[in-house]
């Protein structure tokens, strides 16, 4: 059998119910390649350099899965094949597990990983919850956590890491990016509908601090059971009868565009009030239909036809998802997997294998730059910071064509994007 050209492995890690279930299918992951190559045969070709392990760690099959899941999987193998892995002398495995969106089955898997397949790197990690549990984890093996999916400004807060790194968006990004923005154009009073969950809780909090300090008043909240509620009218209904002029939605993925969905069936935007989706991809305004969506407000870090980066990115990659454009979590993915690579091939494999702290520390001593986000760097508390956009999505004869739903409203720079170092009150930060 001929090696393939990229040197990655990907097994996947199946789980069911409260126990893991060790099925494993190994396969490689090329462009061009029809020939599988067992692990030995990976171990032969790089000679006794131990292989580097990346566990893609999400919601594979629930509710967000939409959102991360199998393009957050693409994003990390065009990151492995354009970095030239094998060219490098590196070996690249990727396991893939399912974290049910239940933090004792997130870190289970993490400590398996850690302890018994030797994985360096546990990457995506959608839901907050898990994320929490996973950062823990990998900062006491002296492994590395790479957060793009969850958003949880306590990653970078009162529980930040010297093995972690919150890379794409978090809470108190998206608060100060819509809410700010919401409440400067005349949406002045506000009602919340939230993920009864870490995420939700945390998305609702930086919000409403974004509100109050813009000026305006937070009315009243409904918190539903996440994952798995169906049925939002009663959530809809509090919101209407306060009278709020905007009611913000602190969920994402199938609650968002459900929420959004029964909105319209309600007449709610037609009645006066505004919907504020606070997490909200492309891949759920696909889902939503611009019909309904139009006029949106969403605050995102990366979109597809932003510019010609972002372009020559998505198409790069769209062979890997079957035509899906990429949302910010998962080309999050590619980003950050691109950087870690940049890293390790710097100091040395068995060295950046040794301790993840230490190779941390020399990812935030190397700027950024990449075709998703640009240029870029990661802050000591592990904040890694990018430019930050506000869309509108475009009415349906706005759009010039499948996935064209965004209008570009405002930028935010670089050092402005996300919460201040000193406010976040995380422990590696001097002074």
């Amino acid at each position: 059998m001929r090696p393939l050209p990229t040197g990655v492995l990907i097994r996947r890690l199946f789980t069911g119910g409260n126990a893991m279930n060790l099925l494993r299918r190994q396969f490689l992951s090329t462009v061009g390649a029809t020939t599988a190559l067992p692990l030995a045969g990976a171990r032969a070709q790089f000679g006794s350099t131990p292989p580097l392990r990346i566990g893609v760690l999400s919601d594979q099959s629930g509710p967000y899965s939409g959102g991360t899941g199998a393009t957050s999987i693409a994003c990390v193998r065009q990151a492995i094949e354009e970095f030239g892995a094998t060219s490098r002398g590196m070996a690249v495995e990727v396991l893939v597990g399912d974290h049910q969106n239940k933090a004792d089955v997130g870190a289970s898997i993490s400590r398996q990983w850690f302890d018994r397949d030797g994985v360096d790197l546990i990457l995506d990690v959608s839901n907050s919850a898990v994320a929490l549990a996973v950062h823990g984890i990998a900062r006491e093996k002296d492994r590395i956590h790479i957060n793009s999916s969850a958003a949880t400004a306590d990653l970078t807060g009162r529980v930040c890491s010297p093995n972690g790194i919150h890379w794409t968006y978090d809470t108190w990004m998206l608060a100060n990016g819509t809410g700010n923005a919401v409440v400067r154009t005349g949406g002045d009073s506000w009602f919340f509908i939230v993920a009864n969950f870490a995420f939700g809780h945390a998305l609702e909090r930086d919000t409403a601090n974004a509100v109050r300090k813009a000026g305006g008043r937070v009315l009243g909240r409904a918190a539903h059971p996440a994952p798995g509620t169906t049925d939002y009218s009663s959530y809809l209904l509090q919101a209407q009868a306060s009278r709020a002029k905007v009611i913000g939605l602190a969920h994402a993925g199938e609650d968002a565009v459900n929420t959004i969905k029964q909105a319209a069936e309600f007449g709610i935007v037609r009645s006066g009030q505004r919907l504020a989706a606070l997490l909200l991809y492309i891949n759920d305004v696909h889902a939503i239909g611009l019909p309904t969506a139009q006029g949106l407000m969403l605050t995102e870090s990366f979109y597809w036809d932003l510019n010609e980066r972002t372009r020559g990115f998505t198409q790069r990659v769209l062979p890997k998802t079957g035509g899906q454009r990429p949302n910010m979590s998962q080309a999050g993915c590619y980003s950050a997997t691109l950087h870690y690579l940049k890293a390790v091939a710097d100091m040395g494999v068995a060295e950046a294998k040794r301790s993840g702290a230490a190779t941390v520390a020399r990812m935030q001593a190397m700027p950024t730059d990449d075709d998703v986000f640009g240029p870029g760097r990661i802050r000591q508390d592990g904040r890694k910071l990018h430019p930050v956009y506000l869309f509108r999505v475009k009415t349906p004869e706005a759009s010039r064509g499948p996935w064209d739903y965004y209008e570009l409203m405002a930028t935010t720079g670089t050092e402005k994007a996300f919460r201040p170092l000193a406010e976040g009150g995380c422990h590696l930060v001097a002074g």
